[in-house]
């Protein structure tokens, strides 16, 4: 059963980020991994509003964590896809938006991860 809920999840997860991504490179264009980072971003503080509510308001954790964050957000979310994306830039030799891409990925993931858990605290 918990396999199902994590292939179900990441199924869902993963049509969700193809969608997304797909909108956001329309619209910001794809010279930059706009739509990569968006993702990352959008899953950092869903994740963190998540597994707050889940701890705090949801008997069956397990499940929902499994269906939910490791399942949806995991295929969600791109981190395979920052680190090839972040190869290239650093072959490519554009050492500017590495940087940027870097410190906007993973300070901005983690910052919106606490931002979420916040929020969701104090909503509940």
């Amino acid at each position: 059963m918990n396999l199902l809920l994590v292939f179900v999840g990441g199924g869902f997860g993963s049509v969700a980020r193809y969608a997304i991504m797909k909108a956001i490179g329309r619209i910001m264009g794809t010279a930059f991994p706009w739509h990569t980072l968006g993702v990352n971003l959008l899953g950092a503080i869903i994740i963190g509003a998540l597994t707050e509510f889940l701890a705090l308001r949801i008997s069956g954790v397990d499940q929902a964590r499994l269906l939910l964050v490791t399942g949806f957000l995991g295929g969600f979310t791109t981190f395979s896809a920052f680190s090839l994306e972040s190869a290239l830039m650093y072959q490519r030799g554009d050492y500017l938006a590495l940087g940027c891409y870097v410190a906007a990925s993973v300070i901005g993931t983690l910052v919106l991860v606490l931002a979420g858990g916040a929020a969701m605290r104090s909503i509940l």
